[in-house]
């Protein structure tokens, strides 16, 4: 490595420290906190010195190939590889991580129903369990063909038409405004007896690429619409957008790191003139109503794996729970047989079809699969490919490391070193994977940062090799040069690469 590059390196671990005075611009207004409360000076002395990018390549930095921390599993690859407890569960835990297991992967059925604890299904809905859209707890993929779309839907909203509604969306009070007729989205499936809402159509063009040295690839541009609709047109004001599910390994940790650390990388207005600007999403917690760091969901919309679950639950199955009492799910006032049909509501067993104890084990189980272990983290090839990653940018936004908690709840998540290469911000990324769709402080440009932790073994645990939020990239090359905006420069680095170089870092991140 190049001692300019090696100060670059440095240059922009500083700058990342001196970014954290941005914090309280950026929780003006809202209750975040923009300093660690857990930690004395001397750890977080240690903790920021940890977390430094390093300028050194040349083998792998301590713990690395550990990237969850003693959370980590370090089981042998399969297809089971993200289905895993954490490593350092306590024995008396793991029963509830087994019951939150068969609650995942529980087929709901509609009601009424002889297994009165199962009943409850839609009455419109996109899938019949979490497993159905997680398989093996993975990421979901379009559909290649065929007729359902389980594992990948559309969302649906429109943008404030009024400063009333605009007010609402600025204080965190709501995310958007669902459609009249077909609500928050589209779902494909209906309980017997009861029409589905429509079903997703996609097309693609193919665009061709040229990278350095002349090498094409070709990228394929989806579009969407929604079809066979049951219920009448969708609203003018409408947008549309195809979403796949997420993976759900780490999500504790992630829930675990600190907000003051994450918004310490947030520069909404530039100040660095860097061109990354990354913006905090600004949410309200389901069931407190508290505002709180966005971090879970494709557009930072959640701020815990508890409301990402209960989310989830609502929209996804139809099932009601006590942050979203709801039991006609997502149907709206406008779908008159839907809000007649009959509910799984027990009142023996709760006030909501998945009552508090479901919606707890479910929310234990998804807080703790674990991150599998790295592959090859100290091989040279793996190495190279590293330092291109971080000379080309991208850790400007895929941020490799923080240190969680002290004082998290659960204790197996607790003062963890871990490397999701994330900083769960939102960030603009051009025009083409643009949705148009606002969902709360994000707009229809801005994505969170996904996590990269795990993405190297997508083939092996999920069967396919699709990634982005609507699955668009059939490859790693794909997903990179579909990134635009705020990382243009990081992508044209990227384009620019000679064709050793980037299978070099291309393997980096199959190592994750």
């Amino acid at each position: 490595m190049s001692h300019a590059s090696a100060r670059r390196l440095i240059a922009s671990a500083t700058l990342c420290a001196m970014l954290a005075g941005f914090s309280a611009t950026i929780a003006a207004g809202f209750d975040l906190l923009t300093k660690r409360t857990d930690l004395t000076e001397t750890d977080l002395e240690r903790v920021a010195d940890v977390t430094r990018p390093t300028a050194d390549f040349s083998k792998a930095e301590q713990y690395e190939a550990m990237q969850a921390g003693a959370t980590t599993s370090i089981d042998p690859v399969t297809e089971d590889s993200f289905s895993h407890i954490s490593a350092n569960i306590p024995f008396e835990k793991e029963q509830n991580f087994k019951l939150g297991n068969a609650l995942f992967r529980k087929l709901w059925v509609s009601a009424p129903s002889s297994t009165q604890a199962s009943d409850g299904l839609g009455p419109l809905f996109n899938a019949r369990s979490c497993m159905s859209c997680h398989v093996n707890d993975g990421r979901g993929k379009p559909p290649e063909g065929g007729p359902s779309a389980v594992s990948m839907f559309l969302r649906l909203s429109r943008a404030a038409r009024t400063p009333e509604e605009e007010k609402a969306i600025a204080g965190a009070d709501i995310l958007n405004f669902p459609d009249p007729v077909y609500g928050h989205q589209l779902q494909d499936l209906a309980v017997p007896g009861l029409a589905a809402e429509g079903r997703m159509a996609i097309t693609y063009d193919e665009e061709t690429v040229t990278l350095g040295g002349g090498e094409t690839v070709s990228l394929r541009r989806p579009h969407y619409r929604a079809t066979n609709l049951a219920y009448g047109p969708l609203d003018p004001a409408t947008t549309i957008s195809a979403r796949v599910a997420p993976a759900m390994i780490g999500l504790g940790l992630i829930e675990a790191i600190p907000e003051a650390d994450i918004l310490a990388h947030a520069d909404p207005d530039d100040a660095d003139g860097d061109g990354i600007s990354g913006k905090a999403a600004i949410v309200r917690d389901h069931r407190s109503g508290k505002i709180s760091l966005g971090r879970f969901g494709w557009k930072a919309q959640n701020a815990t794996v508890r409301d990402q679950n209960a989310d989830a639950f609502a929209n996804d199955i139809g099932i009601s729970t006590p942050d979203h009492p709801k039991a006609h799910g997502d149907c709206t006032e406008a779908e008159k047989k839907c809000q007649a049909m009959p509910t799984g509501v027990q009142k023996r067993l709760g006030a909501e079809e998945a009552p508090g104890p479901i919606l707890d084990l479910v929310t234990f189980y998804s807080e703790n699969l674990a991150v599998p272990a790295r592959r090859k983290a100290s091989f040279s090839e793996t190495l190279r490919g590293k330092r291109i990653f971080y000379e080309t940018g991208c850790i400007s936004c895929h941020v490799p490391k923080f240190v969680t908690r002290r004082d998290t709840v659960n204790k197996a998540q607790s003062f963890q070193l871990i490397w999701p290469y994330s900083d769960f911000l939102l960030h603009d990324m051009g025009e083409g994977l643009a949705d148009g769709q606002q969902v709360g402080l994000a707009s229809g440009r801005e994505w969170r940062t996904p996590p990269l932790w795990g993405i190297g073994l997508t083939r092996t645990v999920s069967g396919h090799s699709f990634f982005l939020h609507d699955g668009r990239a059939r490859d790693l090359t794909e997903a990179i040069l579909w990134h635009g905006g705020e990382a243009e420069k990081a992508r044209n680095a990227f384009s620019s690469l000679s064709k050793d170089d980037r299978e070099a870092l291309i393997t980096f991140l199959e190592s994750l």
